[in-house]
């Protein structure tokens, strides 16, 4: 039973790694968004007036724009429900992209406030530890598939290149006569 759950545990230890991943690197790009775009008074208005509400009244905060990632979520199953699941994917991979940016950036702003509250401390500790565990467990495996992938380069270019003058000598020799 343990040799069948070993894959489910990997591929579960995958996708959370995903999810980390896009949280860790969407924070530093909405930041940048928000700077690109005049909403500096709006982001400090926001941080002001989370300073003044409770931990719990800054969970609420941080639930709405949650609400709207699961809703984008949601939203992939219409086209799912007509049976276009190309559609279905794109709609699913832009609302994972724009529904954790919002969330990231709401718990950026409202991190401290929420860490204030044992339980979510408790609960953000946890998350940190399983995202520690699911790096463990797949980071060899994923530097075994970096090896392998980085000795397969040189020969995927090379061939690519003989591709390449090979269709030189064609179009060469299309020219010339």
């Amino acid at each position: 039973m343990r040799r069948l759950l070993k894959p489910f545990w990997f591929l579960l230890a995958l996708l959370f790694l995903v999810e980390a991943w896009l949280w860790d690197h969407l924070v530093p790009l909405i930041r940048w968004v928000v700077d690109a775009i005049p909403w500096r008074a709006l982001k400090v208005r926001l941080a002001e007036a989370i300073d003044h509400l409770s931990p719990q009244a800054t969970l609420v905060v941080f639930l709405i724009p949650a609400a709207i990632y699961f809703g984008l979520e949601l939203i992939a199953l219409w086209p799912l429900a007509y049976g276009r699941w190309l559609l279905a994917l794109i709609v699913l991979g832009v609302a994972k992209v724009i529904g954790a940016a919002i969330t990231a950036f709401a718990f950026d702003v409202t991190r401290d406030k929420l860490l204030q509250m044992n339980w979510f401390r408790r609960g953000y500790d946890t998350v940190i530890g399983w995202r520690d565990v699911a790096h463990r467990l797949a980071d060899p495996h994923l530097r075994d598939i970096r090896a392998w992938l980085a000795e397969l380069r040189p020969a995927a270019r090379s061939r690519f290149a003989r591709f390449v003058q090979r269709l030189r000598r064609r179009a060469q020799a299309t020219v010339s006569k």
